[in-house]
């Protein structure tokens, strides 16, 4: 590099994310949400000392990627696997809800003598990419908030990953509909193969991996740092494949990586190294650089009420979305109010998604301020709601046992509410 401004921009990002994280902790708030705070303040929507550069952007991509390789490490696979049925339902029900809302509040805004839409696509098709957007999840924000919390392996915690997990897919379906109307290159049958094609891949190679990668790990005794970097790079190979070959968001990728490999005897031992860098330095630049991304357009009246009503939509809709597919599965109340509380953030991947549909002609820039104001404000209000929902104190834990023919079954009942989620 010609430049070595990007050791500055890294100094700034690390000094303002951990002073305002401190700050945010002190008036007991996860320290996340200062580290989405100093990207605000130091990005063009703030003081505008710093820009996305193709550096942090890089930086911030692989941050992603190892928090959510790590979140994998840290999952419970038989909780998991215990909430499949329920993560399909609640992550269906957490795309359907949002979907119909946006919709709804597009189709009352999105009209003469309200807002007028610059392109040419259909009125209705605009108003469903609407609620397209709406479906997004960025699980990331929820994950380092529940690790920082201590709740990510508790019942709840599994259940808003698996969903999250879930809702990604469902979300690229529901993307690949919409895009393929307006562009005819995109066929629907293509994308829904390469989703079946990545996930008969990565149980493939994963079993042949863990296979493998146990027996090596097992058998040693010192010199773990060659392990380490033999799983960072199976990480990043599982995340390139997932984007580029079949399709599917990078961090799906990374999750699967690191569940495979949370099943080796001293996969905690893994875990500790790449949650070092990651506090270090990539979880920093990645939730700053969601604040450096936003770019605040000039709006009327009519766009700053729409903008209103279609935050207030986004973050109801997955909350009684989500929260009414958790109830169907026989979550208890406080359980269910969690996890639609942790799948509110839309953080960078509604900004993916509407960029994407910008680039398509399906919305039109009166909209693109609104779904930034509804990006910033879910993104920082979900850690906060978080930290609310699972205050000590605030739930039932006498939860009764529920039968192995119901939808869900839990392998630690009662007693990992006890250690996991009780008072």
């Amino acid at each position: 590099m010609s430049s070595y401004s990007f050791l500055l921009d890294l100094a700034i990002i690390l000094l303002f994310t951990k002073v305002l994280g401190l700050l945010t902790k002190k008036v007991q708030m996860p320290q996340v949400v200062g580290a989405l705070l100093a990207g605000l303040l130091l990005g063009p929507a703030g003081i505008g000392i710093l820009g996305e550069t193709s550096f942090i952007h890089a930086v911030a991509e692989i941050g992603v990627i190892v928090l959510m390789f790590c979140a994998g490490m840290e999952t419970d696979i038989k909780e998991l696997k215990a909430s499949g049925k329920a993560s399909f339902v609640i992550a269906l029900c957490g795309v359907i809800v949002p979907l119909l809302g946006g919709f709804g509040a597009a189709y009352f805004f999105n009209r003469p003598g309200m807002i007028t839409s610059d392109v040419d696509t259909s009125v209705f098709l605009q108003n469903i990419f609407i609620g397209v957007i709406l479906t997004a999840t960025s699980v990331s924000i929820t994950v380092e908030t529940l690790k920082e919390l201590g709740k990510l392996k508790t019942r709840s915690g599994n259940a808003i990953l698996g969903a999250a997990i879930i809702d990604d897919i469902l979300g690229i379906i529901a993307l690949t509909i919409v895009t393929s109307l307006a562009d005819s290159s995109v066929k629907l049958g293509t994308v829904l193969l390469k989703l079946v094609g990545f996930f008969v891949f990565a149980g493939v190679v994963g079993f042949l991996f863990y296979r493998l990668y146990k027996n090596w790990v097992d058998k040693a005794r010192k010199e773990m740092h060659r392990h380490t970097i033999v799983a960072f790079v199976f990480c990043l190979l599982m995340s390139y494949i997932a984007e580029e070959v079949f399709g599917v968001a990078d961090i799906t990728g990374a999750f699967i990586a690191g569940l495979i490999i949370s099943n080796v005897e001293r996969s905690t031992y893994l875990e500790s190294k790449f949650d070092t860098i990651s506090y270090m330095l990539l979880s920093p630049v990645f939730f700053a650089s969601i604040g450096l991304k936003v770019v605040l357009p000039e709006m009327s009246a009519a766009i700053v009420g729409f903008a209103v009503v279609l935050t207030i939509v986004a973050i109801l809709t997955k909350v009684v979305g989500c929260g009414l597919g958790a109830k169907m599965c026989r979550y208890q109340n406080y359980q269910a109010k969690r996890i639609g509380v942790g799948m509110i953030s839309r953080g960078e991947v509604a900004l993916i998604v509407a960029s994407k549909g910008s680039s398509l002609g399906l919305l039109g820039s009166a909209f693109l301020g609104p779904v930034i104001i509804v990006v910033v404000i879910t993104t920082i209000i979900t850690p906060v709601l978080l930290k609310v929902v699972f205050r000590p104190g605030t739930a039932q834990i006498q939860e009764q046992p529920v039968p192995e023919n119901e939808m869900v079954t839990s392998y630690y009942e009662n007693a990992n509410e006890i250690r996991g989620e009780g008072r």
